[in-house]
């Protein structure tokens, strides 16, 4: 191991933090740098009135996977944050009444399912096997291996084919449930990471086994306080976090990098440089002055981009006891609106939420008595939808707060304390999301593996990427998975075991 070579890496994202971390502990010198005043990226704290409300991601899945990153130092988890075990996972709620929540106890889940579509128990059990092969297949074997050549690709393109990777995740639940409620309830995951059901490859069918393997959790303290115990695991281990500090160009030429160039002109030398930025943010601005960086923002600029997301974070001065820690109220409508959102560019009347509840799991994050909310819509992103959000922020918001009102928390509005609001604009003009993407590439199967941003840039050899826009993609998992890809590359390339 080494410390002569130091490497910069933009942006202090779980994926960028999570990258770093590996670099730092392998005794590669890293340099964190964050345009924000504290890290997260997406997983940003707003403080307000009293309450603390993360901005997410919120569904903390693959603990194993961050338990790595303090295991690799010879660290505990559990010596920097506590992680509260969720249950149910979630809960699920149509406009007719019918319900449904479970966790990782197949037995129970069977017979909930029973209780809604008993024809469909048997096809539910026969999903959960279709579920963890794939994701046998495509997360354990796949998710942390980089795809950096065609042959990568054809190399697993048989068993791909096997999974059914053609055929959306939907049509694949709908082979094994019959019940709409059902076909709604086991194919909804993909849009937590900006996917339509409708078209994502049913390889992302593996979201249900992987939550049933190792759970869903919330960090003592919210989601920041996870990302303030990896910056400070990080620290420990000699890292340098840089705060406010916007990077402004990645200096290249001749196939290399040779550094970044910080706001204000001044300049940071590395020997190689990994963005957890935004891919198009990259390659368009801050790679603005090179061909490579021209060409490949044409090239994405064509590519198809994730919904983007409306949130309302709101606080009430009372609790609802019996409301679960996450809630996912369907709307009337699922795969028409889901084509207004990706397709159409709509902004319908209607919508389907995922509420969170973050008190239902730990009462320190509002003030005694009171309760911190969010409510999320997924929405088109703005281009699709070029929508004026100054004017239409506050109608939607009050759409969603009296829609959670009527269907599931009665008296929301004469206990409402405060609200916020963050829209696809904040996602383009706060974290440079192309078109205010909320999940950078859409995760079809044409944007999956070799087909998305290589976690090593195929011409400028010491350029890597980290995150949502390179393989596997976007959430948690997949974001700490680019990470170990991403590391894997680097430290092979620079010659550190």
């Amino acid at each position: 191991m080494t410390q002569a070579r130091r490497v910069v890496v933009i942006g202090a994202g779980f994926g960028g933090l999570a990258l770093a971390i590996r670099l730092q502990s392998a005794g590669v010198r890293t340099i964190l740098l964050e345009q924000r005043d504290r890290p997260g990226g997406r997983a940003y704290v707003y403080e307000q009135d009293g309450f603390r409300f993360d901005a997410g991601p919120t569904v903390v899945t693959a603990p194993n996977a961050i338990e790595e990153l303090f295991a690799l130092s010879g660290r505990a988890i559990g010596d920097y944050v506590e992680m509260l075990p969720v249950d149910p996972f979630y809960r699920l709620v149509w406009p007719d009444g019918v319900s449904l929540e479970y966790n990782a106890d197949a037995d129970a889940v069977s017979a909930a399912i029973a209780r809604i579509s008993p024809a469909d128990a048997d096809g539910y059990r026969r999903f959960l096997a279709f579920s963890e092969e794939v994701f046998r297949e495509g997360y354990l074997k796949l998710g942390t291996v980089p795809f950096q050549d065609i042959w990568s690709m054809v190399r697993v393109a048989p068993q791909l084919i096997r999974l059914k990777s053609h055929r959306s995740v939907h049509s694949v639940v709908a082979d094994f449930m019959r019940d709409p409620h059902l076909r709604q309830a086991f194919s909804f995951h993909s849009l937590l990471i900006g996917g339509n059901p409708f078209h994502v490859p049913s390889i992302y069918a593996l979201i249900h086994a992987l939550e049933r393997r190792w759970g869903v959790f919330f960090p003592r303290g919210g989601t920041g306080a996870l990302v303030a115990a990896l910056a400070r695991l990080f620290q420990d281990l000699g890292g340098e976090i840089r705060l406010n500090c916007p990077v402004e160009a990645i200096q290249a030429g001749h196939g290399t990098v040779t550094g970044v160039t910080l706001s204000g002109g001044n300049s940071l030398m590395a020997d190689a440089v990994a963005s957890n930025a935004d891919v198009v943010h990259t390659y368009a601005r801050l790679l603005a002055g090179t061909d490579r960086g021209r060409a490949m923002a044409a090239r994405l600029n064509l590519g198809r981009y994730s919904s983007s997301l409306f949130v309302v974070h709101f606080g009430l001065k009372r609790q609802y006891p019996g409301l679960a820690h996450h809630t996912v109220l369907f709307g009337p409508r699922y795969r028409e609106l889901l084509a207004d959102i990706f397709e159409r560019g709509v902004l319908a009347e209607d919508f389907s939420l995922y509420l969170h509840n973050p008190t239902a799991s730990d009462t320190s994050l509002a003030p005694p008595g009171h309760a911190g909310f969010y409510a999320l819509a997924p929405v088109p992103n703005l281009g699709k939808a070029p929508i004026d959000w100054t004017t239409m922020g506050p109608v939607y918001r009050d759409r969603i707060l009296n829609a959670l009102e009527t269907q599931l928390m009665p008296g929301l509005r004469e206990n409402l304390v405060t609200s916020r609001i963050f829209t696809p604009a904040d996602f383009r003009s706060e974290l440079n999301a192309h078109l205010g993407s909320a999940f950078s590439l859409e995760p079809v199967l044409t944007q999956s593996a070799w087909f998305r941003v290589h976690n090593r840039d195929d011409h400028i050899r010491n350029l890597y990427f980290v995150g949502a826009g390179t393989h596997p993609g976007a959430g948690i998992p997949g974001v700490v998975g680019s990470a170990k890809a991403t590391a894997g590359l680097m430290l092979a390339d620079m010659g550190v075991r």
